[in-house]
C-alpha cells in the first residue's frame, strides 16, 4: 500500500514523468525540496485504491554506484531492480525514523556475516555523521 522509489532523474524528466501518470489515470503530484532538503524532488502517485508510491527524485549523499549495486528479482515477466542491501541499511540509517532504525536493525540481523559492513560504513559516512553513528551502533548491537 505504500512503497518509496528512488529515482536519478532530471527535474524535466520527472514533469515528464508526472504527466504520463496522469494520463495513466494516476493522481500525481511534483514537489520540489528546498535547498536544505535530502530529496531534491518527489513525485506522489495515489491510485483509486488507496496505494501510494513515493518517487524520490535523487537522494542527497546516495552515491550514484547505487545503481550499480541493485539486486534484479523476477517478477510477472517482468525484472524488478532493488537497491542492494547495504545502501538501503545506509538509506534508512539516514532517514532516521523509528521505523526506518526498526527497518535497518532487521535486515542488519537477516544479512548476518554476509553483510559487507566496510561498504555500509563508507556509505553510511556519505549521509552525515547522524547516519554513521547509527549504523555503528546498530553494528555493535
Amino acid at each position: 500500500m505504500d512503497a518509496d522509489v528512488v529515482l536519478s532523474l532530471a527535474i524535466q524528466q520527472a514533469k515528464e514523468l508526472e504527466q504520463a501518470f496522469k494520463a495513466a489515470r494516476f493522481h500525481a503530484e511534483l514537489s520540489r525540496g528546498d535547498v536544505d532538503d535530502p530529496i531534491p524532488a518527489l513525485l506522489k502517485l495515489t491510485d483509486t485504491y488507496g496505494n501510494r508510491v513515493d518517487l524520490l527524485i535523487g537522494l542527497r549523499g546516495m552515491e550514484a554506484d547505487a545503481f550499480s549495486r541493485v539486486v534484479e528479482v523476477p517478477f510477472q515477466g517482468e525484472r524488478l531492480r532493488f537497491i542492494g542491501r547495504e545502501d538501503f541499511i545506509a538509506m534508512k540509517a539516514f532517514a532516521g525514523g523509528p521505523v526506518d532504525v526498526l527497518d535497518a536493525t532487521r535486515a542488519i540481523a537477516a544479512a548476518g556475516a554476509s553483510l559487507d559492513t566496510e561498504l555500509l560504513q563508507r556509505l553510511a559516512k556519505k549521509y552525515g555523521q547522524d547516519a554513521f553513528q547509527l549504523i555503528e551502533r546498530l553494528l555493535v548491537g
